[in-house]
């Protein structure tokens, strides 16, 4: 009893408790800055490793100087013998003068040990193996009720020097995410989506319960001159673990490589077969880097829509100047290019007057036929150009090669919602109502976070004669909705006429699509409830409004002159039941004659 409790006494009289604490202390410190700094300094992840390693071995080398020096004033000397009676005196002191150095000695001992594991679980790579499965991971199998395991790609994070590679991180996430949809035994949530959890702390399973998906995939992208550092890692969300991480450290020239590598491990992770003959048939490279660098920026602006969609067309054009050969920016081009004519305050030399405006979108049209062309003589089965295409087709109003289009797109990639809510469209503007609602209940399934899927289900509904439904819709899609939104309101004033809820109805949309004065909206609020038709001005009067007040001859000259006056904005609105007692009307049938819908009948979902 007395022999250890004489080398306690011995250790305390020695300072090594005191130097054991304050070394794991220091050392805590230290391990901790460096695993936040030494990333973003561009060190490799290497450098925490062997800075544990070094503060781990050193630990014992401090207790035996402790144990054998003294410093003083004087400088490092040998520690000298014990006087008589000085163990003594440490032992008999009271506990409250003997026990604070072994706590703090501990404390010490207990930072150290904790450093070292966080670092260790941290930046250990925790790939499924061959043959072995994590314990509660249940894998993808042929036998299983949902074969196809589900996953998201979270937006990665920018850990470049000056923090300004957002679009460069954003796009290469995107990238991922576009290479795994190849992969047909795989189900990948939607961008928009997945990416609304951007920057939000919130735990794993929260995130995958609301994306109804089984795996994440996160990480971390670096750049900085032609040196790139990407970080992935695929998480379990039923209890966090991770089945694979890896970090990648190249040049710029292998961005597609990794990308391809990335997807292999991660279906080798989950067990899925890639389906394809050649891992690389999942990217398209492009030889230029340069090129893709403005390929991923002008993606960034397309997202951002209105005025940007300019610069995002100037970003396309510079990546295919730097590589005319490269399908997936002439296929970007002609997206942005067809969406340019939904967005006026986009357009270079707007037209002067409001009748000029569909001659000038249709004149956009050309440009974008040309590009989508282009990508597909390219790569005839890249999904965008197919839809670009078919948008174009649609916006000319030809009907049928616009379904061909839309439909290749969608045998192409299933999942693309995109191509799911430009065809609800089309079905739409031609009357396939029940179709219309199917397409569009598909792409929120697919990607529940865009908003515009919601307004167009609504508006499917409201044409099915589902008024109700429509507004429900809408209720759900944003319950403190402001109605904003031209479609928004088309569909609320529209299904409130429609039902006879005047005293309901709080704004109306403009048949313009542009910014209209507040005292005309009021002024046509209170001529709706006092049922004065006539004192509604003229750019917010709809055919709508004058069949609920059973001014039928009206509508249908009006149904005729704003289809004429926009043909691909006023196109579909008229499916209404509301609308069949002027189905036989000359201006209505003239109107479907020059929409090449002649004899087309409106098909109802069953009610």
């Amino acid at each position: 009893m007395k022999s250890y409790q004489e080398f306690f006494a011995e250790l305390k009289r020695r300072n090594v408790f005191k130097v054991a604490g304050i070394y794991g202390i220091v050392s805590f410190g230290i391990i901790q800055a460096a695993d936040v700094m030494l990333p973003r300094l561009g060190l490799p992840d290497w450098t925490v490793t062997f800075m544990v390693a070094v503060v781990v071995l050193a630990f014992p080398v401090a207790l035996l100087l402790a144990w054998a020096f003294d410093l003083t004033p004087e400088g490092l000397r040998r520690t000298d013998a014990p006087e008589p009676g000085e163990i003594e005196s440490i032992m008999a002191a009271p506990a409250s003068q003997r026990w604070p150095a072994g706590l703090l000695a501990l404390v010490g001992i207990g930072l150290v040990v904790a450093s070292t594991w966080w670092i260790a679980r941290r930046t250990a790579p925790e790939v499924a193996t061959e043959g072995a499965t994590p314990a509660g991971v249940q894998l993808a199998s042929a036998g299983s009720d949902n074969p196809r395991p589900a996953l998201a790609v979270l937006p990665f994070a920018d850990m470049s020097p000056e923090q300004d590679q957002g679009y460069f991180s954003d796009g290469i996430s995107e990238e991922i995410l576009n290479t795994l949809t190849r992969i047909k035994d795989i189900r990948v949530a939607a961008r928009t989506s997945a990416f609304a959890f951007r920057d939000q702390e919130l735990d794993m399973r929260v995130i995958g319960d609301s994306l109804d998906v089984d795996y994440l995939i996160e990480g971390s992208v670096r750049k900085a001159g032609n040196r790139l550092r990407i970080t992935a890692q695929l998480i379990d969300v039923s209890d966090g673990t991770h089945l694979w991480s890896d970090q990648y450290d190249r040049t710029a020239d292998d961005v597609f490589a990794i990308q391809t590598e990335i997807a292999e491990a991660i279906a080798e992770a989950l067990q899925v077969p890639l389906g394809l003959d050649d891992a690389s048939e999942l990217v398209t490279p492009t030889g230029d880097l340069q090129a893709y660098d403005l390929y991923l920026a002008a993606r960034g602006r397309m997202r951002e829509r209105g005025e940007s969609l300019r610069e995002a067309i100037r970003l396309f054009e510079a990546a295919i100047a730097r590589d005319s050969t490269w399908a997936p920016a002439w296929a970007g081009l002609a997206q942005a290019r067809e969406v340019l004519g939904w967005y006026p305050e986009a357009w270079e030399t707007p037209p002067g007057h409001r009748r000029d405006r569909a001659a000038y979108f249709q004149a956009l049209q050309e440009p974008a036929e040309k590009a989508a062309r282009k990508a597909l003589s390219l790569d005839p089965d890249n999904p965008s150009a197919h839809v670009a295409l078919g948008s174009v087709f649609r916006n000319r109003l030809e009907w049928a090669p616009a379904e061909v289009e839309y439909l290749r797109a969608i045998e192409l990639d299933s999942e693309s919602a995109e191509a799911h809510l430009q065809y609800a469209q089309l079905l739409m503007d031609v009357g396939r109502l029940e179709k219309a609602i199917g397409q569009a209940e598909r792409t929120i399934q697919l990607d529940p976070g865009v908003a515009v899927s919601h307004k167009v289900l609504a508006a499917a509904q409201v044409m099915a004669g589902l008024y109700e439904e429509a507004l429900a819709t809408l209720d759900r899609a944003d319950p403190n909705r402001t109605g904003h939104g031209n479609l928004e309101r088309w569909v609320d004033a529209t299904a409130k006429i429609a039902l006879g809820w005047f005293d309901q109805i709080v704004t109306v949309p403009s048949i313009y699509e542009m910014a209209t004065d507040a005292d005309d909206v009021d002024r046509a609020l209170r001529a709706l409830r006092n049922g004065d038709v006539d004192a509604i001005p003229e750019d917010l009067m709809y055919p709508a409004i004058l069949m609920a007040f059973g001014r039928e001859d009206d509508a249908a000259e009006l149904l005729l002159a704003h289809f004429r006056l926009d043909p691909i904005i006023n196109i579909g609105l008229h499916w209404m039941p509301l609308f069949d007692p002027i189905r036989q009307h000359p201006a209505y049938l003239t109107m479907l004659r020059e929409a090449n819908l002649e004899g087309v009948e409106p098909e109802y979902p069953a009610r």
